[in-house]
C-alpha cells in the first residue's frame, strides 16, 4: 500500500530529521518547519496515525515531559531504503526507540537539538544567515575518522563567512578539567589534516564558565579557536554570545569566529555542500514506495 499521496515535502523532511538527530520535541520541530505549533501538532498526529513517525512523553514529576517525536515504521523504511540500507525490523525499530525514551541521556540530547534547532529556525525564517550543516554525533564522529565525539557539528554561513564548529554542551555534570582534556582529541584531529573548526562550550552558568577559562589560561595549546557561552533561553547562539579563549572578555557572534575548512580528506569532509542542508530534503526526494 502506497501513502505517497498523503505526504508532503516537509513530512520527507522530517523523517530525515529523526533519523539523523534520534528525537525532536513538537516545539523543535515547529521552530523549523511550521509556521503555528497548532498546525504542526495536527501534522504530526496525522503522520503518527499513518505509521510514518511515533512519539512518546517520559513523565517525570517535577520535570518537562515534552512530547518527543522519533522515527516510526514507515519513516524509518524510507530513509533506510533511501541510503540503499536494509530497513529496521519492527523490533530493531522498537528497540531503537526503547532506548532513547529510557535514555540516562535524553535531556542533554534535547538540549543539545535545541542549539541547533534555535540556529536553524533563525536561519530558516529570514533571508541571510543560515545553518548550512548539522550533524548529529554519530555523523561527526564517522566523518572525522572517529577522532573526536563531540555533540554535533555544524556549519554557520553569515554573507560571505563560514564558521565550522564542534559543540560540547555542558550541563554540570562533568569536572572542568574533562572538559579540558577534551581539547587534546581535536588538537590531534587537526594536526593530522582535520580542520580547524571552532570548539564551542556552551555552559549552564556563568561563574562555571569563568572557571573554565581559569583552566584554559593554563592548558592553552595551539588548535582550534576554543568559545564558550551560556545558554539562555531566548538567546540566540548566533548572537555576540563568544567568549574566545586567550582573546579578551569581548564577546564575538558565531560569525566572528574565524575558522578553516582544511582540504577535503580521510580527516576532513571539506566545505559544506547543499545536500549538507539540513532541510536539503524538502526538495527532489523520490516518493515513499
Amino acid at each position: 500500500m502506497t501513502i505517497s499521496r498523503h505526504l508532503q515535502a516537509r513530512d520527507y523532511t522530517i523523517a530525515w530529521l529523526l533519523d539523523e538527530h534520534t528525537t525532536l520535541t513538537t516545539d523543535q520541530l515547529t521552530a523549523v518547519l511550521f509556521a503555528h505549533r497548532t498546525t504542526c501538532r495536527h501534522r504530526l498526529h496525522d503522520l503518527r496515525a499513518l505509521g510514518f513517525i511515533d512519539r512518546f512523553v517520559r513523565h517525570r514529576p517535577g520535570a518537562p515531559n515534552p512530547a518527543c517525536w522519533v522515527p516510526g515504521p514507515l519513516s524509518a523504511r524510507y530513509t533506510a531504503l533511501a541510503r540503499g540500507e536494509t530497513p529496521p525490523s519492527p523490533s530493531a525499530l522498537r528497540d531503537r526507540q526503547d532506548r532513547t525514551y529510557a535514555s540516562p541521556y535524553l535531556d542533554h540530547l534535547l538540549g543539545v537539538n535545541d542549539f541547533f534547532v534555535s540556529l536553524l529556525a533563525q536561519g530558516h525564517r529570514q533571508p541571510g544567515p543560515d545553518l548550512i550543516r548539522w550533524w548529529s554525533e554519530r555523523t561527526t564522529a564517522a566523518a572525522f575518522g572517529r577522532r573526536i565525539h563531540p555533540d554535533g557539528h555544524g556549519i554557520w554561513r553569515d554573507g560571505t563567512t563560514e564558521t565550522g564548529f564542534f559543540l560540547e554542551l555542558d550541563r554540570g555534570t562533568e569536572s572542568l578539567t574533562r572538559l579540558v582534556d577534551k581539547l587534546a582529541a581535536y588538537r590531534r584531529l587537526r594536526a593530522d589534516g582535520g580542520p580547524g573548526y571552532a570548539v564551542l562550550f556552551a555552559l549552564p552558568n556563568q561563574a562555571r564558565e569563568q572557571h573554565l577559562h581559569a583552566k584554559l589560561a593554563d592548558h592553552l595549546l595551539a588548535g582550534p579557536p576554543v568559545a564558550t557561552c551560556v545558554t539562555l533561553p531566548g538567546v540566540s547562539p548566533a548572537g555576540p554570545v563568544w567568549w574566545l579563549a586567550a582573546d579578551g572578555p569581548r564577546r564575538r557572534s558565531l560569525a566572528e569566529l574565524t575558522t578553516d575548512d582544511g582540504p577535503a580528506g580521510p580527516l576532513s569532509p571539506g566545505p559544506a555542500t547543499p545536500d549538507h542542508h539540513p532541510l536539503a530534503w524538502m526538495t527532489g526526494l523520490p516518493p515513499l514506495p
